[in-house]
């Protein structure tokens, strides 16, 4: 650091501080605005601000102009793909960069900021709804569609709302109907094109026979759908279906039967080597964690239902570690000799050990809560077949993922780590929730400048921990993209009770 004589820093490194708080700023309000204002009024107010600047002379006039090309600029480099799913941002956008491009004075004096204008402007996907569709995209499967081998074999993309996926909706005799449908579509949408495949007759919405949408967990749970509710599929447990029914068979509604049919034996997880689950495990999830924009963070917390179109890879990337922690259970207590099981914990460990090398807390922590699943940690003629040295181990692993005085271990353990890293979601959704209801977005009208700092703070430890690219020494071979394979299609109980059923029968008197 330069310091002046009198111990204040030179004109040079004041200048480079001012810039980097300027920097700061400028992304604190564009990674919080829609907490206190929906993005489209956001661009209109900054359309405003611009055209209100060109009416002023000098200095002022065009140093606002500069702060307002500024914005725009970091507000499209931060939202990019986002943008597809803003109703009427498009054309906010498009007039503002015509002024902008249209004003002398800013041309000639930033020329590098009006060309990268351009350049983001032509590569980010505006939605205006007056031009031509766009041709039709390409069906993207999610995790449980179909179970397609080269579908899960392929790198994962991020979702958006528009994007179109196939879905099976089933009825109350466990037939089905596949239909096509936008990821972001209503229950109503869903419904309509359920009706189509049925052939059913146009009918008024108060009928009694009129089709609901329900979500039906394996364990037999059931939620009903409301037609004004959308995005339902990537919110879907993990075993869940939905069932279109009329309301009378909602009652008679039960899970499909591959859901809690098991059949005990060897599976691939003891073909498998630890080194190869885990480097799969990490690769996969990072692809996962690449997909989820840092702004989904901020509206799966702040905005509920109204931000769901924006959290559909953060859901699907909680999806997988529920499904990861289901998956170390279901393999442990599928697997029926002693022996053999003792093993797979000791596997188990080894996994989690090789991901926490790698950096992945997030398969880390899910490894370990599928082995304290109390189906699992009840099996005490299993644990003490286990080594010393890993049952020592396992010990040190819960106490890194104990969350009392606030994940201390964890959080220390992390905050020491440089990126590539993926770290364990459910922690930085917990901070999120804190930081939102621990204090208000407005006091006394005013937006509280304080908490949206600090919000924003949080999301920029998540472009912190993807600031480097993921390296791992994977060998192509047939045994590798079979393992590749397995790692990205578990098949998983997700049934509690039927995971204790299991418990029981493997050892009846385990305390």
């Amino acid at each position: 650091m330069l310091i002046h004589p009198r111990g204040l820093p030179s004109p040079s490194h004041r200048r480079k501080i001012k810039s980097i708080y300027s920097y700061i700023l400028l992304d604190d309000i564009v990674l919080t605005h829609s907490l206190f204002l929906p993005t489209e009024k956001f661009l209109q107010e900054l359309h405003q601000y611009f055209v209100r600047a060109g009416g002023m002379e000098g200095p002022e006039g065009l140093g606002q102009k500069q702060a307002c090309l500024a914005m725009l600029l970091h507000f499209l480099d931060t939202y990019q793909g986002l943008l597809q799913e803003e109703e009427g941002a498009g054309h906010i956008i498009k007039d503002l960069y015509l002024l902008i491009m249209k004003d002398e004075s800013l041309y000639q004096g930033l020329r590098e900021d009006t060309l990268r204008l351009h350049q983001l402007v032509e590569t980010v996907e505006l939605k205006i709804p007056e031009e031509s569709q766009p041709p039709s995209k390409q069906v993207k499967p999610l995790f449980r569609h179909f179970r397609r081998i080269d579908s899960c074999l392929q790198t994962r993309v991020a979702f958006r709302g528009s994007d179109e996926i196939f879905c099976r909706v089933y009825m109350p005799d466990h037939s089905y109907v596949t239909i096509r449908s936008r990821l972001s579509a209503s229950v109503q949408d869903i419904l309509g094109s359920v009706t189509e495949k049925l052939q059913y007759s146009e009918e008024p919405a108060g009928r009694e026979d009129s089709l609901i949408l329900v979500a039906v967990a394996s364990s037999g749970e059931k939620v009903l759908l409301q037609p004004t509710e959308d995005c339902v599929f990537t919110t879907l447990g993990i075993n869940s279906h939905l069932f279109a029914c009329t309301r009378d068979s909602y009652e008679a509604l039960v899970p499909l039967p591959e859901e809690i049919q098991v059949s005990p034996g060897d599976t691939e997880i003891h073909r498998v080597e630890p080194e190869d689950v885990a480097n799969h495990l990490t690769a996969f999830h990072w692809e996962l964690f690449r997909c989820v924009h840092e702004l989904e963070f901020v509206d799966y917390v702040f905005h509920g239902e109204r931000g769901r179109r924006e959290t559909a890879n953060l859901e699907l990337l909680l999806q997988r570690c529920s499904e990861v922690t289901h998956w170390v259970a279901t393999e442990v207590l599928l697997c029926e000799a002693p022996g053999k099981r003792a093993q797979l914990l000791k596997k188990f460990i080894k996994i989690a050990a090789l991901c926490k090398q790698n950096q992945d807390l997030l398969s880390f922590y899910a490894v370990v809560m599928g082995l304290d699943n109390a189906a699992v940690s009840r099996l005490r003629l299993t644990w003490e077949k286990l080594p010393g040295k890993f049952k020592n181990l396992f010990r040190k692993f819960e106490n890194l993922t104990d969350p009392c005085r606030n994940h201390k271990s964890y959080r220390e353990v992390i905050s020491k780590m440089k990126p590539p890293v993926i770290p364990f979601m459910p922690l930085i959704l917990k901070d999120l929730t804190f930081l939102h209801e621990g204090s208000k977005t407005l006091v006394d009208g005013l937006v509280n400048i304080e908490k949206l700092h600090s919000v924003a703070e949080k999301v920029r430890t998540i472009r912190k921990y993807r600031s480097r690219p993921l390296c791992l020494d994977m060998e192509a071979s047939p045994h590798h993209l079979q393992t590749k394979a397995y790692v990205r299609q578990f098949q998983v109980i997700d049934n509690q009770n039927l995971l204790f059923e299991l418990s029981y029968k493997l050892e009846a008197n385990s305390q």
